[in-house]
């Protein structure tokens, strides 16, 4: 499947998370959503990644933006790894079963590897992409760059 690219709709999906309580995306319209993408648990930079978003989770709230850390690891895996964290917050998706399935569908499924891109994606209210970044594997995306774009976003027209 083709990337996806800025602009276009996102599809409900649902995933599992590491609570094994069911995701909906369309619970979420009318918030922006971020879908923090890495390719395993247990590994020092996907670990930063998901540290990262729980540490900015209050900020996120203020900005009516929901953040969820995605991998293609079982709700095991990710429930222990939620654990071993600290994440109390940030709600852990397991795209496992079938493997992959949502980062084949945004097209940042690597097959060689059988795991997702590290990669960031925001929607916005009406859930269309707002905001797609892909990261080479052993670098931490900036959560700067993430706070700051959604800062703006949350700016009113002038």
């Amino acid at each position: 499947m083709a990337e996806i690219r800025i602009g276009d709709k996102i599809q409900d999906f649902r995933l599992r998370d590491h609570k094994e309580k069911e995701v909906h995306l369309d619970d979420f319209s009318g918030k922006k959503v971020i879908l923090s993408f890495h390719p395993l648990a247990w590994t020092k930079i996907c670990a930063e990644q998901m540290n990262s978003l729980e540490e900015n989770q209050e900020l996120f709230t203020s900005l009516d933006t929901v953040a969820f850390g995605i991998s293609v690891d079982p709700i095991p895996s990710k429930r222990a790894w939620a654990r071993e964290l600290g994440i109390t917050h940030i709600r852990l998706l397991s795209d496992f079963w079938p493997h992959g399935k949502l980062a084949r569908t945004y097209g940042i499924f690597r097959e060689k590897e059988g795991v997702s891109e590290r990669a960031n994606i925001i929607i916005d209210e009406e859930q269309k992409v707002i905001f797609f970044k892909k990261y080479p594997g052993h670098e931490l995306p900036d959560i700067t760059e993430i706070i700051k774009f959604l800062e703006k976003e949350d700016q009113p027209e002038e």
